[in-house]
């Protein structure tokens, strides 16, 4: 019986979707591991178009060490060549494997990102963190060894698009961000905990 079941668990998990597939692969790294497949990603985008061809996206799941069998990764790219070009949109498929969130959690990272962006731009830098992120339970705050800026600074590389450093932070990449980290937290309730704290929502 045992052994059947064990079967049966392969076959589920064979039989996913390739796409689940790599988001759960992915997810399997924490946090970063979306970031660091988009950096891979990124450094085979020779020309910067942000396209990928079939190639560039094959090779970019094998230097990432995520494994799939050809039809699966023929089956990936398909999926996203809409119009047939033999090219995928880059952000397009990225966006796709952004672990899917609740609303009660698209809720509460809505209100951060509102209370964060007070010229109303959609882009955040350290001027909206400051006095709104709460620092004071960070570790390096906590012991002096870091200033309020530091620890800001330190927040806006982790929200930053890995291959874009640019010291702003869009709403996708702060989505993109607490995505990840809301894949690691089961309850809703924690979650949206840890955001009220971290930006003093009521």
């Amino acid at each position: 019986m045992a052994g059947t079941a064990q079967h049966e668990e392969k076959k589920e998990i064979k039989d996913l979707d390739p796409i689940e597939k790599l988001r759960t692969q992915l997810l399997a790294r924490g946090s970063s591991g979306l970031k660091g497949f988009r950096r891979v990603l990124k450094l085979l985008d020779d020309d910067g178009n942000r396209t990928l061809t079939f190639e560039e996206f094959s090779k970019g799941l094998k230097e990432y060490n995520v494994i799939f069998e050809d039809a699966e990764v023929k089956q990936m790219f398909d999926a996203f060549d809409k119009d047939g070009s033999g090219t995928i949109d880059f952000d397009e498929f990225l966006g796709s494997l952004r672990p899917p969130i609740s609303e009660a959690r698209k809720d509460i990272l809505e209100q951060a990102f509102a209370k964060l962006d007070k010229t109303g731009e959609g882009v955040l830098s350290i001027d909206d963190f400051r006095g709104v992120y709460n620092v004071n339970k960070h570790p390096k705050y906590m012991n002096g060894e870091w200033t309020e800026d530091q620890v800001i600074r330190s927040i806006l590389d982790d929200f930053d698009s890995p291959d874009d450093k640019d010291g702003q932070v869009t709403k996708d990449e702060f989505f993109n961000y607490y995505s990840g980290e809301s894949a690691a937290i089961n309850k809703d309730v924690y979650f949206i905990l840890m955001i009220k704290n971290a930006y003093d929502l009521s």
